[in-house]
């Protein structure tokens, strides 16, 4: 049989935008603009074209929504419900990426009428949507436990508290400070500056930046990366 006379439909990205403020773990949305759904809350996506492969897609709406690049970007699923998008037959690969909110430029933000959300308060999205944000912060959270991908929604330096606390977010539990500060320094994967952060104290906390060098250097001999006892 030929091509033309197989079934047609439409092959899109999603893009699931965490961000991390310091203190929350946030997700990127939008009011959506065009029916079905106008006016409801979504995630960032577009369809594929035809010069593209779904990464380039992907990359190319992360991009145009966020102004960044070399963002820390993943495929996640593809989602294939026959009614999963009432316009027509849609299918959808969902990705999830990591940026610092920090590195976000306002005037970007409000060119694209996007907002972060805290995920304790994320109002239902549309069609399928919830459920790509569910698969994704799942797969975080396994990612995080034995790799160092936290660091991607990280300032290049940072203090152990805020460290702490985006663990702590990832991983919707909070986090002892004592045992957290043990295992972290046990893995000597952390450079300490000689500069501290004074915005939550007189004292202040010294600051500290991944050495990635150091961690690439232990993983080629074996080391294993694993916060998954604090």
């Amino acid at each position: 049989m030929p091509y033309s006379a197989k079934d047609k439909f439409y092959i899109a990205v999603d893009c699931v935008i965490f961000g991390f403020d310091g203190e929350d773990l946030k997700l990127l949305v939008c009011k959506r603009e065009i029916e079905p759904e106008k006016g409801k809350w979504s995630l960032m996506g577009g369809f594929l074209r035809a010069e593209e492969t779904l990464d380039e897609a992907a990359y190319r709406v992360l991009a145009r929504i966020t102004g960044l690049r070399n963002i820390y970007m993943e495929q996640l699923f593809t989602f294939s419900a026959i009614d999963r998008d009432s316009e027509d037959r849609v299918i959808s690969t969902a990705y999830y990426s990591l940026i610092n909110i920090k590195d976000y430029k306002p005037d970007v933000l409000k060119k694209h009428g996007v907002e972060w959300l805290s995920l304790s308060q994320l109002p239902q999205l549309i069609f399928d949507h919830d459920e790509m944000v569910s698969k994704a912060l799942k797969r975080l959270k396994a990612r995080a436990t034995n790799q160092p991908i936290g660091f991607e929604l990280l300032p290049e330096n940072f203090t152990i508290t805020q460290l702490r606390n985006l663990y702590s977010a990832i991983y919707q539990r909070n986090l002892d400070p004592a045992n957290f500060r043990r295992k972290l320094m046990s893995m000597d994967l952390l450079d300490q500056l000689p500069i501290k952060e004074k915005n939550g104290s007189k004292k202040g906390a010294y600051l500290f930046s991944f050495n990635k060098q150091k961690y690439e250097t232990l993983m080629s001999n074996g080391f294993a990366f694993d916060l998954s006892g604090v």
